[in-house]
This record gives structure tokens, sequence and C-alpha cells, in this order.
């Protein structure tokens, strides 16, 4: 095992309490364990079995803003993030240490992430590898405007000075707001083939159908909060014509609208241009 003493993972999680202790003895870092308000004894299996974790139970479900929880815990120059069933390959959490070292405006690096035990490549990751915004030229890998987050490495100055993930997105689909706001910064993302992550799904996840809907609540929202009047209405228009799980997370966005409405900030327009290249607008 090849330890990473300047990586903290964060790990989130609720009511996968199995998942969570079949995974933990897999990092091979300091591991913040933040728990999103679980019921099914997740905090105190953990503390029972796994003392050497950090325990944080909150009292509330706060998505995807846990992870920013443990970011501010952590005390590392780097947080590689990770789901309660996900991990990083060995080795790969110090590999991808020493690429952000190498490479200080690199903000995020999103691994190859490889899905159950067929070891599938992640489509999305399949996208990131032919990125149309190109290699730059002081980043390890193609640009990017987006993430995965449960396979990504972050630079905590860079995630922190940005606000971490959104109290107002929530999850999922947090990760589009900070790629934003991390651009516009003047940060780089990028993603990187040589260092993996494992996504074993679990078996209690969500309904697609619900998820579908959560993450068309999460545009829509990201686009209150950082994109022009005419691109709001164009998320809001493709969440209508996505059926029922695009008009369902239309309506829910309608009650954090006031929440997103105080904290807009539309994105430069040099960041609005790259994110038009990635939509072939």
């Amino acid at each position: 095992m090849i330890a990473a003493p300047d990586v903290t993972v964060v790990v989130m999680s609720r009511d996968r309490r199995e998942d969570l202790l079949a995974s933990l003895p897999r990092h091979e870092a300091p591991v913040v364990f933040v728990d999103n308000a679980s019921t099914d004894g997740s905090v105190d299996a953990v503390r029972a079995a796994h003392p050497d974790v950090t325990v944080l139970p909150l009292d509330r479900n706060v998505g995807a803003r846990a992870r920013t929880i443990g970011a501010e815990r952590a005390g590392t120059p780097f947080v590689a993030f990770a789901d309660d069933d996900s991990w990083w390959a060995p080795g790969d959490l110090a590999r991808a240490a020493q690429t952000m070292r190498a490479h200080p405006r690199l903000a995020v690096l999103n691994a190859r992430i490889l899905v159950g035990p067929e070891e599938r490549p992640d489509p999305m990751c399949t996208e990131m590898a032919g990125s149309p915004l190109g290699t730059e030229p002081d980043l390890p890998g193609p640009s990017l405007l987006g993430f995965v987050a449960c396979g990504a490495m972050v630079r905590t100055e860079a995630f922190l000075a940005v606000g971490g993930f959104d109290p107002v997105v929530r999850f999922p689909g947090e990760e589009e707001r900070l790629s934003l706001d991390l651009a516009a910064a003047g940060w780089g993302l990028a993603y990187v083939d040589a260092v993996t992550v494992h996504h074993h799904p679990s078996v209690r996840r969500h309904d697609p159908a619900a998820r579908r809907a959560a993450i068309w609540r999460s545009r829509v929202l990201t686009a209150v909060l950082r994109l022009p009047l005419r691109d709001v209405v164009r998320v809001a228009a493709a969440a209508v014509r996505a059926g029922r799980p695009g008009r369902l997370g239309l309506v829910r966005a309608l009650r954090d609208l006031p929440h997103a409405v105080r904290r807009r900030r539309p994105a430069p327009e040099a960041v609005l241009a790259r994110r038009r290249l990635l939509e072939g607008r």
C-alpha cells in the first residue's frame, strides 16, 4: 500500500452502511466520513469498525455540501472524494497528488472511472477524454468544465475559495456550478486517464426516474445561479421537453429559486464561451 500523506479522502454517505463498511478499508489515506443524517446505524458502525476514521454526523441531509464540510475538516493540501461505493485504485491517490503538485493551476483532477466488477469505463470518462476544449499546456490532460465528484481529487485551497459544493444545488448534479466558479477564478480542471477510481454502484440506489428529476433540478438551479437569462430560459424549456422527470425537477427547483436568485452571479463570458463549445453551440 502506497500512502498519500498530503491527501485526505472525504466520503459522504446516507443509509448505506454495508457499502460503507466494505469500501472504507480500501482508502490509502486518512478518511473523513460525513454522514448525511443516516437512520441505519452507519455512524455507530463506522466508529466501531474503523476507529481511525474521523466521523462527522450531520443532523440533516445537506447533500453534496457534506463534502465541503469534510474538506474543511481535512487539513491537507488535496482532498480526494469517494462515495460509499467507490474507491481509488492502489497507489493512485499518491499518483494523483503527485500530478496535482506538478501542475499548480490544476484545481480538479478527474480520474478514469471503472464501473462494476467487470470494470466498464464510465461513459462520462469517454466524453471527458475527448473534450473539445483540448489540453492546455499547463494541465496534465484534456481540459474540463465539469467532473464526476466520486472520481475527483481537488486542491483544497481552490475548492474552498469558491465555496465548495453549493447548499442550494445540493445533489446530484452538484459539479457544474463549482466547475464554472473554478474556471472563472482561473483554475484548471483536467481528465487524467493514468489514475483510476473503482465504482461498484450500490444495490441501494435511488429510483432512476427520481434521480433524473433531481439532476434536472440541479441544472435549472445552476442556470439561475451562473448563466445568462437566455440560457436560464433554454434550460427550463429543455426540462419541460424532457418529460415527467424534467418537469418534476423544474417544479422542485422553484422551491429554491429565491435562494438561487440571491446567490446569482453570472459566469464571465470567456467561461460561458467554453460552455457553449462543450454544448456544441
